[in-house]
Formats: structure tokens, sequence, C-alpha cells
């Protein structure tokens, strides 16, 4: 078989063509590899992995690129490769069946064994060495144990197939109740989380530490709600966020976060970048900047936002979704530095500070050299070195921009230019709330780039597609994609209103009723009813790295439905929850995103429209907008904004503003001035 021509050649995914030139007869997973593995009665190895994992590049070289391993693979299987950012499906339902088979968690790269006659496993792992090491056998060891199995033990495998394929459909059957939906659940889920913060270094439990970011959403809207009065939970967000932004988890010359710390003091992380890390996180510090302004979450959030709109940003508009942890062919390479680099770049002046300030002066933390985290803060620094903390602030600046720019000549990690429509969705939210909160136009500008690209490209015949790479949008949207930006679209329109964004995210949410929705036991199945047939049809209610979508689904259209005047979404939304209540009472804290929405179910957030002249609408919304509330959504329409729903429509300006606000189903008389607006606001 020729290395150039295996049957992912055709593919746009850049993981999947990473894998083009193996000698491993790969397909892409389509009818035909399903059909020639049953009709050949072959075991289907089903590998599952993203752009930008590491351990996905280590199974790579040592397997996948070794003529021995694949001339068994080809032998023995029918071999599919996925990309787990384009198949979430894929990597949902196999992800949750190896958790069941093999009674650990999961990841990447994900190896999958598959009856070829039922596509459901037999035998699962995640990422195995060529030779035995790490307590786990070699992979070539693996293909001849398991395909000795499959074919001499068919009675077995059958049983196990019918065994698993029984749990997954328990899984998705959820009894719905109205039990839950009660404050206790928050109550809980607050209480478990202050259990499990670690008060020395932030975040939640020990090594590797995962940022969580839906924790901290949660706790920071928890906080709001609360009148800032939880001491302990403004505590946990201030030392965890603080904790992040000096250590090696965020990217101290460009900005942006890594995936995960491998250690508990957030130093040395997994240098992979996710979108979707970076979306929560953009959020997150600029809600946290809003709730108690410390400039270090001003700075963190605009030096993210920086980086995404240079970096990761498509000149079409779009963002695209990772750049990887390795570069020439070593982790972290493009981020990590030596002495003599930085003795031979900076001044002596500049090199004392970086010794204190970055821990230079202490052992290699990182490879034999030194992956930057803050190590004293700069005033501790100027005091040692008898100079004043302007200076040290001045030749610091010089410092990261000689560094900076002797890192941009180095050869960077492999960007993944998919644009993805879930994980844009998330970005939208999350330069919208950075422009609303920091006050800045480019931000929301950037966001509203997003979005026209998203109609554009991905909206076709009145449906969401997943995926964009080289000119084509492929694969059916995911519950994800409707759900992320519809959330994402009514951040914006608070940010900046254009009647077509609602339009927009009406049609999506149309989109989840008619393509997504259990009728039957609420909330929205992850793909849609016309989506090609699987061993399960999750209905997930678990956050993970990212929010659950069925959680920003009721979140969103409960919104929207105030917003709108729309009850059928309402009740879409409080349907959803009474799906999660059995969730919402067991393990509260792992629905954390769900929690908002029950937030809003049990005290409806105000909706605040203001009508009247453009040009004197904004002093209006900054008095909504100046602090953290997200139990208020405030939308500045101007007079000339047409092809509104009626409800909106009949919100009339009165004079040169008119404030409308509505809390669930009842509203107030129209305000026509100013102090009325702040004085309602205040009481409300």
């Amino acid at each position: 078989m020729s290395t150039l021509h295996n049957h992912l050649v055709n593919e746009t995914s850049p993981y999947l063509l990473q894998h083009v030139n193996n000698p491993v007869d790969w397909y892409p997973w389509n009818s035909e590899a399903l059909a020639q593995a049953k009709s050949a009665n072959k075991p289907i190895l089903l590998s599952i992995g993203y752009a930008a994992c590491h351990w996905c590049h280590v199974m790579a070289y040592e397997s996948f690129e070794d003529e021995e391993t694949a001339l068994l693979m080809n032998r023995w299987f029918i071999n599919i490769k996925v990309d787990r950012e384009e198949r979430p499906d894929l990597d949902k339902i196999y992800q949750t069946a190896h958790q069941l088979l093999a009674q650990r968690s999961g990841g990447w790269p994900l190896t999958i064994f598959l009856n070829p006659h039922n596509l459901t496993p037999f035998y699962t792992g995640t990422y195995f060495p060529k030779e035995p090491r790490y307590g786990l056998p070699a992979f070539k060891q693996i293909l001849q144990g398991v395909v000795n199995f499959y074919h001499e033990n068919q009675a077995a495998v059958i049983a196990r197939n019918q065994q698993l394929r029984t749990v997954l459909k328990q899984l998705t059957q959820t009894a719905a109740s109205l039990a839950g939906l009660t404050s206790a659940s928050l109550q809980t889920a607050r209480d478990e989380l202050v259990q499990q913060f670690d008060p020395q270094q932030g975040g939640f439990g020990l090594a590797p530490k995962f940022p969580q970011p839906s924790y901290l959403d949660f706790l920071l809207h928890y906080s709001a709600n609360h009148k800032r009065q939880d001491k302990q939970v403004l505590g946990v967000i201030e030392i965890t966020l603080t904790k992040m932004a000096e250590g090696g988890i965020y990217d101290q010359l460009g900005g942006g976060f890594y995936r995960y710390s491998v250690d508990e003091r957030w130093e040395i992380p997994h240098f992979e970048k996710m979108l979707y890390d970076n979306a929560q996180f953009l959020s997150i510090y600029a809600a946290a900047y809003a709730l108690m302004p410390q400039p270090l979450y001003a700075q963190i959030t605009h030096e993210t936002a920086a980086w995404i709109s240079k970096d990761m940003q498509s000149p079409q508009g779009g963002y695209y979704a990772t750049r990887d942890a390795d570069s020439e062919g070593e982790e972290g390479k493009y981020y990590y530095w030596s002495r003599e680099e930085l003795k031979r770049l900076l001044t002596p002046e500049e090199y004392s500070i970086v010794l204190l300030y970055w821990g230079i002066n202490q052992s290699a933390n990182f490879e034999n050299h030194w992956h930057l985290h803050i190590n004293q803060a700069l005033a501790a620094v100027a005091q040692q070195l008898n100079i004043t903390e302007e200076t040290a602030q001045a030749k610091l600046a010089s410092v990261k921009q000689k560094m900076l720019q002797a890192r941009n000549n180095r050869i960077p990690p492999l960007r993944d230019e998919k644009i993805l429509t879930a994980w844009n969705g998330l970005m939208i939210k999350g330069m919208a709330q950075a422009g609303i909160y920091l006050h800045e136009l480019n931000y929301i500008n950037s966001a509203q780039q997003a979005v026209d690209f998203i109609r554009q490209n991905l909206w076709q015949e009145g449906r969401l597609l997943a995926s964009y790479k080289d000119g084509q949008a492929k694969h059916k949207a995911y519950l994800d994609d409707y759900a992320f930006l519809l959330e994402g679209l009514l951040t914006l329109l608070q940010a900046k209103w254009r009647s077509r964004d609602l339009q927009f995210a009406i049609e999506l949410a149309e989109g989840l009723l008619k393509y997504y929705q259990d009728e039957q036991q609420g909330g929205f199945f992850f793909t849609a009813h016309d989506h090609e047939s699987l061993i399960q049809r999750p209905k997930p209610f678990f956050d993970e790295a990212i929010p659950t979508g069925n959680s920003i689904a009721a979140l969103a259209l409960a919104r929207l439905g105030y917003l709108i005047g729309n009850s059928t979404y309402i009740i879409a939304a409080e349907n959803t929850l009474k799906a999660a209540s059995y969730y919402l009472q067991q393990a509260p804290h792992g629905c954390a995103s769900m929690l908002q929405a029950l937030q809003d179910y049990l005290n409806p957030p105000a909706m605040i429209v203001l009508r009247g002249k453009a040009e004197l609408l904004k002093r209006w919304q900054n008095e909504v907008l100046q602090d953290y509330h997200p139990e208020r959504l405030c939308f500045a329409i101007p007079n000339e904004a047409d092809n509104l729903p009626e409800k909106l429509a009949q919100m009339i300006s009165l004079d040169s503003i008119t404030a409308y606000i509505c809390q669930g189903q009842q509203c107030l008389a129209p305000i026509t001035e100013l102090e009325a607006f702040k004085l309602a606001l205040n009481n409300g």
C-alpha cells in the first residue's frame, strides 16, 4: 500500500491529515469502512484524538508510523481514525463505553476495538506504548490478544456487547421531576466546591490540576446572586484566578491559557492551547473584574483577548480551534527558556529582574530549562534590587517585548485551523463579555465578525453545520453548536444591538426544538433526530471541559423566551431542568452550568430593554453593566432597529430614552428619567 494514499487523503481535518502518510490503512468514519469491516468480519480499531494532543503524537510516532505494527493492524483490523473535535458524538459515546468497560477515566488517544456487526466495543484503552512500560502492555501484544479474543470468544463478545448497550441506554433515560429544582442544590454545590478548594494554590483537587471553568462560573453567579455576602466563595474565586494568572498555566508573554497543570501549583502546564478554555476564561476574568475590580483581572482579559484576535481569529472572522503542545517534536519547546539565551537577549538590569520575578535564579523546572511563572511580586523584586516599582514595571515591559519578539522567531506549534461552531459560540460570548465589562469595542467587533462568518459559511438551508476547514463546511451540527452560539448571540446583543443577530438567535432556538428536543422526557439529545444511528444517543447533563449543551440550552432558551415573550422556549427550558433534576440532587457540582439555569428558574432575570436615540443609549446601559449582575440582561435597541418581534416592537421610545424593566411575566411602567431608572435598578 502506498503510504501517500490511505483513505484519509481527501479529509480536511489537520488531525486526520497528520496520519495520511502512516503505513496504516486508515479510514475516516464512513459507511465504506463500516461495511468493509462487517463483510470481512474484521474487528474495527477505532482511534480517536485531536491535532493538539501530545500523547496522540507519541502513539503515532511509536506505533502508527512503525511498519511492523502497521502490518498487524492492516492484517487483522479495519482501522478508523476520528478527530474528536469534528465528531464529538462518537467521542462522547466511546469515552463513556471505555469508562464502563475499563472502569477508569478516559482521555486521548482513545483506542477502542469494536464488533463490526453492531459497532459496540468489547475492549478499550487509551495510549498504549510500543514496548511494555508505565505498567501497560505493548501495543502489538494488545493487537494479538484482541484479535484472538474476538475470533475465539464470539459468545463472550456478544454478551459483553449486549450488557454494555443496556447500560448505555439506561444512561439516557431520565425521570423528569420538580423535586431537585430548589435552592438546596445550589447550596450543596457551593459547599462541595468550597470543600474541594485548595486554599494554598487555588483550584480544586491536587495534581494534575484542571482549571474547571464551569465551577468558577457558577461561583461567580452564586456570589452575585447572594449580594457578594459570601466571603468564602469570593475567596475561592480570588485565590484561584490570581494563582492561575501568576502560574505557568498562563502564557506570561503571549497571553492565553494552556490546557491544564501537571502539578498543583499551576507551574508546569500541558502546553496545548484550546479555544474553548480561553473562551471560558475570557468570560470569567472579565466577570471577575466587574465583580471585584482588580487590575490583574483586567490585564489577563486584555492579554488573552489580544492573543485570540491576533493568533486565533481567521481573516474571514471565525476562530481557530487549537495550538499544539509540541513544536519541533518536543513538548513546550516554543515556550521555555535557557539562562544563556536570556543573558544574550537582555541587559544586565533586565536580566536581574527576570531572575527574581520569574524564578530563573532557581533550579530549572522543565526539561533543564525554565518555563515562566511569577515567582515573586514585582514590588518585592524592586525592593530587593533597590529600584522603584515604576522602574521595574518599565524594565519588565521591555523584557516582555524582547522575549516575545525572540519567541516569535522560533518555529511555532501547529495551529489547527478548523473553525468549530460550538467553540466559536463560546468565544463569541467571551469576547462580547470582555467588551462589555472592559469597554472595548474591538472585542465586540471581533465577536460580530465571528457571527457573520458562521452565518455565511456554517448556516446552510436553515441548518447549522459543525466544522469548517479549507472552504468546506462539514458535519451536521450537534446540540453544543446551537446552544453555545445562541448564548453567544444573547451576550453579544447586550454589547451591541443588531436585529439580524436576534433573528439568528430565534432561528437557532427553533432549530433546537425541532431537531434536538426530547419531547417525552425533556431536555435535548446531543445529536439531531435525523443524525446517523449510533449505539447510543447521548443526552448529557454533566459538564466536562466545556459546559453541557443541555444547561446552556436551558439558560439561553429561557432568557430568549422572556426577552421576546415566547412561552414555548421558557417551557422547554423548564422541562430540561426537570429532566436534570435527579443529577441536580445527587451531584449538583457536576452540573455546575445547569445550576445557573436553575438560578434563573428560581428567580427569573430582569429583562431591561432601552429604546431611544442610538447616541444616548450607552449612558443608560452603562448604569446596568458597570457592575457584575448576571441576574440582569440589558438590551439597548435604537429607534431605527427593524424586524423586531411583537413584544419588543411594542416597547417604543416615549422620550429621548425609555427603559422597560420586566422580570418573569411582570413589567414596571416605562421609565423616561435617568434618576428614576437608577432608583428602579437599586430597588431591583
